[in-house]
């Protein structure tokens, strides 16, 4: 949930300043080679951008033979361009990790940015894990997110972490130094109702792509069947407001086709109530082809200059 006003996580990116009712943000992809990923990564911070990710993956489904990176250590290097900006994974999955080593890696990336981290997580996808030879059914990848994320959560708090559960295992974990602010932010990626309460009762904010629809207008439509669910389960959980995150390219169309569909997609969002959202770096063809040019006309257009 979004933290208390005397919290010092909201000197970290949550504080980037909203541009015409949202905080925006963008997806770099981890499959250039660092000497050409580099300057995005330092570029989205000059733009203006409140937080920029990457993807977390062994291999994506829809790049399946592109030249791909590790999401840790990218995001450890570009911590080291950039000085202001939230980064984060988008989304980290249970799929090759166990929460304990991961926390490690959490600890790692909020120590290195300077407390400018944010996890996104998610259940994962059935490609990652067939590479490994593993064959869970989504019931099954659902029920070990569900046992990952408490975990990961008690052992970014606590100290000599004790579990037994179905899927992991920890004896007297030991988390020093523990995170450099009050809190890494939780930001659990959800679609189903189940992932969805665990957001709400767990999380620090909730991350949908939206889910399905042939147009805009059918698309938002399911989001904000969406937002209701996610409302619902706070108010059972009895939580405040919370930071939401919305991937804008998962629908029918490329965020960044234009200055105004872009325009006109956050501000659908933030009518929805959504806090954030997130845009792709356009690339040269394939998934988010688009014109770099788009990107930064947007920025000077919508996040520098918003509209009344």
């Amino acid at each position: 949930m979004s933290p208390a006003p005397e919290d010092p996580a909201l000197e970290g990116p949550a504080d980037g300043g909203p541009a015409g009712g949202v905080r925006h943000g963008i997806t770099i992809l981890p499959e250039r080679p660092w000497q050409e990923a580099a300057p995005l990564w330092a570029a989205a911070e000059e733009m203006g951008f409140s937080h920029a990710w990457t993807y977390d993956h062994l291999v994506w489904a829809d790049l399946p033979d592109s030249p791909w990176f590790a999401a840790v250590p990218t995001l450890a290097a570009a911590a080291g361009v950039t000085s202001t900006i939230g980064l984060g994974t988008f989304v980290s999955s249970p799929n090759y990790r166990h929460p304990y080593t991961f926390a490690r890696d959490v600890l790692t990336l909020d120590d290195v940015s300077g407390g400018r981290f944010l996890c996104g997580l998610g259940a994962g996808g059935d490609l990652d894990a067939g590479i490994l030879g593993e064959d869970h059914t989504l019931r099954e990848r659902v029920d070990r997110f569900h046992e990952f994320v408490p975990l990961l959560e008690r052992l970014l708090r606590e100290d000599r972490v004790d579990h037994v559960g179905a899927w992991y295992t920890t004896r007297e974990a030991r988390t020093l130094p523990g995170p450099i602010r009050h809190r890494v932010p939780l930001l659990v990626a959800a679609n189903g109702p189940r992932s969805i309460r665990l957001a709400a009762t767990v999380g620090d904010g909730w991350m949908t792509y939206g889910g399905q629809g042939d147009t805009l207008d059918e698309w938002f439509s399911h989001v904000g069947e969406l937002v209701a669910r996610f409302d619902d389960a706070l108010a059972a959980a009895g939580r405040g407001p919370a930071d939401r995150y919305l991937s804008l390219d998962s629908s029918p169309r490329f965020s960044l086709e234009s200055v105004e569909l872009y325009a006109e997609l956050a501000g659908r969002a933030a009518e929805l109530g959504f806090t954030d959202v997130v845009t792709h770096w356009p690339r040269p063809d394939g998934p988010y082809a688009g014109d770099v040019g788009v990107l930064e006309a947007v920025a000077a257009e919508v996040l520098i200059h918003p509209g009344p």
